[in-house]
């Protein structure tokens, strides 16, 4: 049985996926409601993170931070204690490698195992089961959930050990972030010097200095459509476990820290929810 705990955009696309290639899902939520869909597909429920757990023989978690991955399997009605020894926790969630490590070491204090396997990829990628798993652990371990992953992705990638995976995931967040800044505010300052922003876009998306990303985020930028596929506020996070973790590692990153006040100042407008392209209303929009 394998358990899932956080349904949010990504959880509980790739707990469907995990439903789809005919597991036995248990999942577990905050909030109920997002729940519904899944159950409706045959997942069962567990009325709390604890109850998961003991039902789990692999139990996945998908959580927003550090914090709250902490809260569920530490906390009051927490999993850790209730996973039975020798059981597997793979936690998909994107946080920092020290705090990876830790888990790892709270896991293996109650004899269980641990693997940190973030996923690349958004909202569509997880519909579709295209993730990229970035693994930190035992490649025994890895081996023993790799169908589980395949479920729910198109690549597994073992990085080394605990706090690799973890490691991997902000490394890509980083070009992802700083990306989407730069093509914003190059779009924007097309404008301000008089080409159409259509122009601007078609023709930075059809040059060689464009990452592949930013073909989905045309749309976007076009029709300042910015619905969540990667909400600003987890990229704004994922910028600050970077910031974090290179001080922890005695590495300067100036940009990132630039990059990371860029998308707070839109976070500060309201756009936390919206996803992380709608930093190019930061740029155009005159005041």
């Amino acid at each position: 049985m394998i358990g899932f705990i956080g349904l949010g955009i990504m959880g509980s696309r790739m707990a469907a996926n995990l439903l789809k290639a005919g597991f036995e899902v248990t999942v577990y939520n905050r909030s109920k409601d997002k729940a519904e869909e899944l159950l409706n597909k045959g997942a069962k429920w567990a009325e709390s993170p604890k109850e998961a757990a003991e039902k789990s023989d692999v139990l996945f978690t998908m959580l927003a931070n550090p914090s709250v991955v902490e809260a569920v399997s530490l906390g009051e009605e927490g999993f850790l204690d209730s996973l039975k020894e020798g059981k597997l926790w793979v936690d998909c969630s994107t946080v920092d490698p020290s705090f990876s490590r830790r888990m790892a070491n709270e896991s293996e204090k109650r004899h269980l195992r641990f693997l940190d396997a973030p996923v690349s990829g958004s909202k569509l990628p997880a519909e579709n089961a295209e993730l990229i798993f970035l693994v930190g652990g035992s490649g025994e371990d890895l081996e023993e959930v790799r169908p589980m992953m395949e479920a729910m992705g198109k690549s597994i990638v073992h990085q080394g050990s605990h706090g690799m995976g973890s490691s991997m995931k902000l490394v890509i967040n980083l070009m992802l972030g700083q990306t989407m800044a730069v093509f914003a505010e190059a779009v924007s300052f097309g404008e301000a010097i008089g080409l159409e922003r259509g122009t601007v876009v078609e023709t930075l998306l059809g040059g060689i200095t464009t990452a592949p990303f930013l073909k989905g985020k045309k749309n976007k930028v076009l029709e300042h459509d910015f619905a969540p596929e990667f909400p600003l506020e987890h990229l704004q996070k994922d910028l600050q476990l970077v910031s974090q973790t290179a001080f922890e590692n005695n590495t300067a990153m100036p940009i990132v820290n630039v990059t990371k006040e860029i998308y707070a100042l839109a976070k500060q407008q309201g756009w936390s929810k919206e996803d992380f392209s709608v930093i190019y209303r930061l740029f155009s929009e005159k005041k």
